[in-house]
């Protein structure tokens, strides 16, 4: 069997508002299930995709300080 994940997250959640899509990153942090990583991870790829170099940069600078704090 051959399961596109990428595509049935982005299926999921195609027809969501603003408030929807962040209720599900509220949802998926809170819960810190690890099945709701490559849905976490499919968010951030779109966040990034659309996202320009100083914006890449501002989130690589947070995720550095996120990860010298979760240390």
């Amino acid at each position: 069997m051959n399961l596109d994940l990428r595509k049935a997250i982005l299926t999921n959640i195609e027809s969501n508002d603003q408030s929807e899509l962040e209720a599900t990153i509220i949802d998926a942090i809170q819960n810190g299930e690890e099945k709701m990583l490559p849905g976490l991870g499919v968010l951030f790829e779109l966040i990034w995709k659309q996202s320009d170099e100083q914006d890449r940069q501002t989130m690589i600078s947070a995720l550095e300080q996120g990860v010298k704090q979760s240390s």
